[in-house]
Formats: structure tokens, sequence, C-alpha cells
């Protein structure tokens, strides 16, 4: 028993030696680094009392803590910002979906404003402007060197004046300059309307109307198809969607969805990740759906479909994603004003991270890009051709009633007015098309 004692002793002997050794150089290693977060500390301090004291004009206090502050949380990442209190109230705003401006959801990108998207029957939009395109000017004023919230300032102006923006578009030669006038924009966070037998839902954004507007709409619509039997599936309309608020695109995709993950987020720490799963009921009752995204669809609309492909729920369509897989936190600070960090990556239920990568659909398909340079086609006429019932004494078709002959002819109208569909909006056309195929091929194919 003394031997086994004295052998345990020694144990813990070697064990705190051990520890000792371990412990003291991450000590010392610790020590070191608070050091230079000190001396760095006092470096700013410094600076700031340099330009206080000598710059050539008396500079303000205030803007220069703030701009120091903005500068450290902007050089982490695109996303991450000071947030001034007129800022701040502007971002309130825009969740409740209302605000004032162009109507533009912009990033950047190599020291160049990206625009994301522009929102539904906004000035932008009507105006032409297109996700992916580039800003380079405003008023002839280049933005080249400025910060992002720099940018967006100078887009910023009184409704109802006008601002001319210089835009660079992938496949047009040369820049362009487009005029928009600035109004208030509100925000029509859910738009539908049945083409045939499909219910088409337009998600805009995702603000805290969201999820009520789409379950309202959708049962409109069902309703006015004469019930959920004459449906043939549904379309979500992402296309051009820059995101919004994480809780709303957790209760679309929960809209479809009876059970799993929804979306996890992972930070820095495990402490720090998040699971959302879906909870029984499916709003579609089964149907098919497909979704539609582009580059312009980020952030929340990424989520939704993410979560709805890897369950198999839908078919996705378009083109890939912008790839926008981080969580921003927004914390209030001091005098109304606050910061927005990012804090986690999203990720979809099959464990991939949207960040950069984006959405890939499970079927591409491009929308044709404006040039608007180019000179209006005309229009070809489609040829006529003569058929079997227009030639002279052709024989009546014997076997139909005159309501199965009018059932056809119904179809084939819808048929044509599909067709004119893909002229104005070719990937809506190719979903509805891709619902009408499941529904022919019956509810095993669904």
């Amino acid at each position: 028993m003394k031997k086994f004692a004295m052998a345990a002793s020694g144990g813990v002997l070697l064990g705190a030696v051990a520890t000792t050794q371990i412990a003291g150089p991450l000590i010392a290693q610790e020590a070191q680094n608070n050091t230079s977060v000190y001396e760095q500390l006092d470096l700013f301090g410094d600076v700031f009392e340099r330009i206080r004291s000598q710059y050539v004009e008396e500079a303000n206090e205030a803007e220069l803590i703030e701009a120091a502050i903005d500068g450290m949380l902007s050089s982490l990442d695109p996303h991450s910002s000071y947030l001034s209190p007129d800022d701040a109230a502007d971002m309130r705003e825009q969740t409740r979906g209302e605000f004032g401006g162009l109507g533009i959801e912009v990033t950047q990108e190599e020291g160049f404003v990206k625009v994301v998207s522009p929102i539904d029957g906004t000035p932008a939009d009507a105006a032409g402007i297109e996700a992916g395109d580039f800003i380079t000017a405003v008023n002839d004023e280049t933005l080249l060197g400025l910060t992002l919230d720099e940018a967006v300032e100078m887009m910023r102006g009184p409704v109802g004046s006008e601002i001319t923006i210089t835009v660079v578009r992938e496949g047009v030669e040369q820049p362009f300059q487009v005029s928009i006038v600035r109004d208030t924009i509100t925000l029509t966070a859910v738009r539908s309307r049945i083409e045939g037998e499909t219910v088409v839902l337009r998600v805009v954004t995702f603000s805290d109307q969201t999820y009520p507007s789409l379950e309202e709409q959708l049962a409109e619509q069902v309703e006015e198809a004469g019930g959920m039997e004459n449906v043939n599936g549904f379309v979500i309309d992402l296309r051009n969607n820059p995101g919004g608020l994480l809780n709303q695109a957790i209760a679309v995709s929960d809209a479809f969805l009876d059970a799993g993950e929804i979306v996890s987020t992972r930070g820095r720490t495990a402490a720090d990740g998040q699971r959302w799963n879906a909870r029984e009921g499916d709003l579609a009752e089964g149907k098919p759906i497909v979704v539609l995204i582009n580059g312009g669809s980020a952030s929340a609309s990424e989520i939704v479909a993410g979560a709805l492909q890897d369950h198999r729920r839908a078919i996705v369509v378009g083109t890939k994603s912008f790839g926008k897989g981080s969580v921003q936190t927004v914390m209030p600070l001091r005098g109304d004003s606050a910061m927005r960090l990012t804090t986690a990556r999203y990720y979809t239920p099959s464990g991939r991270s949207i960040q950069s990568l984006g959405i890939s659909p499970n079927i591409i398909v491009q929308q044709p890009r404006r040039d608007p340079n180019a000179e209006p086609e005309a229009e070809e006429e489609t040829p006529q051709f003569r058929s079997e019932s227009d030639l002279r004494g052709a024989l009546n078709n014997d076997s139909l009633s005159e309501d199965e002959i009018r059932q056809i002819e119904k179809d084939r109208a819808r048929a044509e007015d599909a067709a004119e569909l893909r002229d104005q909006d070719y990937q809506l056309a190719y979903a509805i098309d891709i619902l009408k195929g499941l529904s022919a091929l019956g509810p095993e194919a669904e």
C-alpha cells in the first residue's frame, strides 16, 4: 500500500511539474500579446493627439473616433460596420419594410460598388438596374476609394430628387449612365398570381411582413383556383431578393417542410452555434415546388432555397445565388449608434456552407441580359401553317363532344399564354413548365 501511495504521489508531482513546464510559456505568451495590444492602443492615442494638435485644420473629435471605429469594423469583412445614430434608424426602417432611396441592395467588391439586387417596383428596378451591375460614379463623381457607407451616402437624397449613376455591366462594352428619381421605397414583401394551374409566390424581401403575407396570399390564390385539387404546384420566386430577417427565412422554409433541420449557424466557438428545425405542417399540402434563384438572391433567400433543396422538397431553377452566408448581429452602442458584426456562418441541412459558394440550382436556366445600348429588334412574324381543319371539305372529329372540344381549345390557349410568358420571363416560364410536366405524369412522379 505504501509503495502504491508513493507511486501515486510521484505521479501527481510529475504531473504538476509537467503542467508548470507547459503553462509557463503559455502564460508568458499571453502576457506578451496583452502588452502588444496595449502598445497598439497607446499608438492609436498618440496618433489621435497628433491629429488634434497638429492637423492643418481643426478636426471634429467625435467624427475621428467614429471613422476609426468604422475602419476597424470594415477591415474585417464587407458586412461588418459601424452604424451612426442616423444609419441605425435607417436600418430599423428597412426591417419594417419602408425607407427612402433608389431601391437597390449593394455590396463592395474589390473597391467597387456592386449591385446585389434591385428591389421589385422601385426606381432602380424601373430604370433597368440588374443584379451584378457595378456602380462606378454618382453624378459624375467617382466612387472608387470610398467605403461602402460613403458610397451609399452619396446615393441618398431627398425624395423626388434626381440622381445619375454610371453603370458597368458584364457583356456591355462601354459604361452607361442611368438617371433615377429617388423615392420612398415601400416594400410589398410578397406578391402572388396564378399562371394556368400554378400559383406563383414572388418573395421580394424578408421583412417582418413576409411570412404572414405569404401565408395569406397562398390561401387566397388556392381559393381563387377553386381548391388545392386544381393547383399543380407552386413557384417560389426568390430572384433578386437580397435577404433580410433570419426568423422570416426560417418561417418561410418551415411553411413547406414537415420535419428536419432548416438551417444552422456556427460561430467562433461550439457554444455559439444554433440550429432550427421544422415543425409539422405544409401549406402546399405536398404539391411540387420550384424555387427560382439568381445572382441577386442572397442571405435569407439562400437559406430558404438551400433548405428546400436539401430536403428534396423543391427543384431549384435559375443561376447560382450570391453566396452571402454569414450572420450579422446588430449590437446597440451608446448614443443610439450600433455596430453590425459578423458572428457566424450559415449552413444548410446537409452541412454545406453558403458563404462565397452560394446555392447551385438543380437546373441552370439563364435569363437573357438587357443591353441598354441595343436597338430594339423588329418582331419577326411567326410563319402561319394551314392545318387539316382549314382544308375545304375536311371531315369533323366525331369522337369528341362539344365540351371536350372546348376543353382542348382552352388547354391550347393556356399553352399559347405560356409561350408568350417565355418572351417576358423565360426563367419563370421554365419553372411553370416543370410543374406542368410533373402534373402530367401523375401523383407518383410528384
